[in-house]
């Protein structure tokens, strides 16, 4: 009866170190997989960074060269902001599509992964 209670014991033991393990293992997955995509954001972040900068130049440039063209400088700044908007519209209107669903999707892998 003594070997049985003590088999109980060491079983239970087991159990408990067994889940003790099981928890530790999960919560590095989670870390692994959190680190994993604030990395990746950093670095998107910091590419939409750059990007914006050589847009922003170019725009700019852009601008000045219409509204030389057309003898004001300024109508090629609302030329471009024009432009801009129309842009900024039609990523509005296929936001999900684009840009919603597309980061879900790469969320997911990251922390399924």
């Amino acid at each position: 009866m003594e070997d049985q209670q003590q088999d109980i014991d060491i079983l239970l033991s087991d159990a408990g170190d067994f889940i003790e393990t099981r928890t530790t293992l999960w919560k590095l997955k989670a870390i692994e997989s959190l680190v994993d995509v604030s990395g990746e954001l950093v670095a998107g972040l910091g590419m939409i960074v750059m990007t914006s900068f050589v847009v922003i130049i170019f725009s700019i440039g852009l601008a000045l060269l219409i509204g030389d063209w057309l003898g004001k400088g300024f109508y090629g700044f609302f030329i471009i902001g024009g432009i801009y908007g129309i842009v900024a519209l039609v990523i509005y209107a296929r936001r999900n599509r684009w840009l919603k669903d597309p980061f879900s999707n790469m969320l997911i892998r990251k922390i399924l992964k």
